[in-house]
Order: C-alpha cells, then structure tokens, then sequence
C-alpha cells in the first residue's frame, strides 16, 4: 500500500512538559516513534514541541539537560491560538511526588476541557491526578510507583498496564510503554500498516497489548517453577492490607500447612510466614519513600496492627527504622535539588 496516497489526517502537535528528574527513556522512545513515523510517511504529520513551568531548561533523572521551545504562560496564550496543541504529555520520573505546581495543574485542566488530549509517561499520572483529571478514570502508572498513588489519589482507576486510553487521556507506565501508547497513536490515525512499518524500523518484533503485564511473571522473577507456590505468592500479594491467615491460605491453595510450609522452604528458602512479610515490608517502603502518609496510616494499609510492630520488623529487614528510612529520602531528595550534600 501507498501510504502517502491515504488520505492525509489532520497533523498532530503535541506538547511534552517536561518536570524536573523526568526519565530520558519513555520520553525519547516516544519522540523517536513519531519522527520514524514521519520518515514512513514522507512529511511530517506529528511535530512536536518541549515546555517547562519557566521555559528553562530541564534536567532528567540522568543528569541531562533538555532545553525546551515553551513556558506554560507561552502555551496557555497557544490554547486559543494557530499554535494550539492536538495533545499534551506531561513526562516525570523519579521525585514527582515532589512537584506540586498550582499554575501547571490549572493548565492542564484548561487544556482538557477545551478538548485536547492531556496524557503522561512513566509517573506522569501523579501530576495528572494532581489537577483533577483522573478521578473515575483509568489510568496506568509505574509499577514501582502504584502502591503511593493509590494510596494518595483513592478515585482513580489505576492499574498496572503498559498504557491506558479513557476518552481523551491518554496514560503509559513508562520505560518502552511509551513507545507502545504511541504506535497506538500512530495506528489510529493511519492504520496498521505504517505502525507495522515503524515496529521493523525500531526492530521491535511486535506491538504489545495494553494490558500486558509491566513486570515479569512471577515465574521469571523469582525463578520459581512450582505453580502451587506461584499461585500462593499471588494471593499474598493481593492480600496485602488484610493478610490472610496460613489457613485461609492454605485452603484456597487445597493444601495443608505442613506441605505450604514444606514448599515455601524447599522454593523459596524460608517460611510463608516469613515470604508474606517481605513482601509487605517491601510496599511499606514504596509508601515512605513515595507519598507523606503518616507511619501509622503507612503500617495499617500494609497490614500491621500498631506502628510499634511494624517499626520492629522493618528495623529487622531493612537495618533502619521507617522514620530514618523517610528521613534519607528527604536528604536524597535535597540533594537532587541543590546537588550539595547537607
């Protein structure tokens, strides 16, 4: 097929925001999408342009600086002007649980209600979330960032899928997510051939589902065969702010509690018991470090009956107590700001 001789759709302008530490990889595979796109095509159907609150430069989580062609007082006069966006996609990463800018959330919503596509790539969702956007709506958002979200915006429809389109919001989990929700883009508005074309050109072998899984199967990352075993970990996981009992595990497994406790030594080499902590321990640290929920509200939504217990089991697996374990994420995060260790 000729792909120039299709019917030429409206060309699209996006805008990508840039907040401070925003991840270099779902922002260049993005970028990098359309420009293939544009060489398949033969013109440019996406252009695209870079803002920031101040129209300064942006430094990413590695280090880079990007200089952007915007400030948000320069696109919010583009709104209603010939410059006026098709989309704009809000790009964060690491610290965006910090950025809380009043001016960038009424532009967002000023943007959405005057019809343009608003989305986010990696933890873009938060500051999507932020201005009111999500509430009701589906969304998808860094697996490492989910459990802070959650907590901290209760009326959105998260979920750990590669992407999500809910109307016109457009929302990725980050890393090479973003080139997927862009070749979504892409098929919509000129069909599977040219999407087929910028996967050869990329070298990637196929167009991922949305909702397929961010991590590994669990069968991959922990490197565990037994399927009964497997399935356990699951419940427990899924259990994580009302711990079943062993029993009630063991029930649902169809197996006793000496085979449970059996095979959680020979797979996993330590108790269930000891299995369904961790694990527990391991989202009480992604709330601390991702969200300002008090200890105690951060212990009872990871299951623990009193700050007192939870402060002794996370002091025994991590070697620090929960409130020294914020106390290094404030200095981390003073440090990324200043670059000077205090």
């Amino acid at each position: 097929m000729d792909l120039t001789s299709k019917p030429q759709v409206k060309k699209r302008t996006i805008v990508f925001f840039l907040v401070p530490h925003f991840t270099m990889l779902p922002f260049s595979a993005a970028i990098e999408t359309l420009r293939i796109a544009n060489r398949m095509l033969g013109y440019s159907a996406y252009s695209w342009r870079l803002c920031s609150a101040d129209g300064e430069k942006v430094y990413s989580s590695s280090g880079i600086g990007i200089e952007v062609n915007s400030s948000l007082a320069d696109e919010r006069r583009h709104l209603s002007g010939e410059n006026r966006p098709n989309m704009v996609l809000v790009c964060s990463g690491i610290y965006v649980e910090e950025f809380n800018n009043k001016s960038v959330n009424a532009w967002l919503r000023e943007t959405y209600n005057r019809g343009i596509a608003v989305g986010s790539l990696c933890t873009g969702a938060h500051v999507l979330a932020q201005a009111g956007l999500l509430n009701g709506k589906r969304c998808a958002i860094h697996w490492e960032n989910l459990p802070g979200f959650s907590e901290a915006f209760p009326q959105a429809e998260v979920y750990a899928d590669l992407y999500e389109v809910d109307g016109n919001l457009y929302t990725c989990a980050g890393g090479t997510a973003s080139l997927d929700m862009m070749l979504n883009l892409i098929g919509q508005d000129f069909g599977d051939n040219l999407v087929n074309r910028v996967c050869e050109q990329q070298l990637t072998d196929r167009v991922r589902n949305p909702h397929d899984r961010q991590r590994l199967p669990l069968r991959a990352r922990l490197g565990v065969q037994n399927s009964k075993v497997l399935s356990i970990i699951e419940l427990m996981e899924n259990n994580l702010a009302e711990p079943l009992s062993l029993i009630e595990i063991a029930d649902d497994a169809g197996l006793s509690r000496r085979q449970i406790e059996r095979l959680f030594r020979q797979e996993m080499g330590r108790s269930p018991a000891r299995y369904y902590l961790e694990i527990r321990l391991d989202r009480a640290r992604h709330l601390l470090v991702q969200s300002s929920m008090p200890v105690v509200e951060v212990a009872v939504a990871c299951g623990f009956v009193s700050a007192s217990h939870f402060s002794k089991c996370y002091r025994e697996v991590y070697n620090r107590s929960p409130q020294q374990e914020r106390a290094e994420r404030k200095l981390t995060l003073n440090t990324a700001r200043t670059g000077v260790v205090v």
